[in-house]
């Protein structure tokens, strides 16, 4: 069984569990005028998970929300990679679950810290080999899509061996456990 973790952002990254993959979402630049934004590459992403699409796989992703603190363009663009990659889940046919970013970091990271320093440095305990590519502050896309595979492994673990932990919110848990039995 592959264990799939989604940031969707355009500083996001896929890993892939227990292979130990973990690649940044493909985007390119654009530049129009003065004006430089990066967009997804739709195509790129799909062939990020195409070849594990063949065998046993479940995605997770956050169920993602706007925040007051964003702006107008980072909540498109963030909604605009979170429907990106559930289309292409989807068309693949890997079954995925959404999680809420509270789950699954209370669960992960309790007592590391709460930002994106608290994800590289937990993702780095949890697996000592990806240090070199969790070094720079902008890797936390890197760190958290490791985090949810690990989150999703645990949860899978969890209903194998029939027992659930408390931290786990039950829905997450019944999406894992029906995708599991289809």
């Amino acid at each position: 069984m592959r264990y799939i973790g989604i940031d969707v952002g355009l500083a996001g990254a896929v890993a892939i569990l227990p292979d130990l993959i973990v690649t940044d979402t493909p985007v390119a630049v654009v530049t129009k005028g003065k004006t430089t934004r990066r967009v997804y590459l739709e195509a790129a992403m799909a062939d990020l998970l195409r070849p594990h699409a063949a065998g046993p796989c479940h995605a997770i992703l956050e169920a993602v929300h706007s925040m007051p603190k964003q702006g107008s363009k980072s909540v498109f663009s963030f909604g605009e990679g979170f429907g990106i990659w559930k289309g292409i889940l989807a068309g693949l046919g890997i079954p995925y679950t959404l999680v809420d970013p509270s789950q699954w970091k209370r669960a992960m990271i309790q007592g590391v810290g709460r930002d994106k320093d608290a994800s590289r440095i937990r993702a780095q305990q949890l697996f000592p080999g990806t240090a070199r590519i969790l070094i720079r502050k902008q890797d936390h896309g890197r760190a958290e899509s490791l985090l949810l595979a690990a989150y999703l492994e645990r949860l899978v673990g969890g209903i194998r061996r029939g027992y659930q932990l408390p931290d786990d919110p039950p829905d997450v848990v019944a999406s894992v456990a029906a995708a599991l039995s289809a």
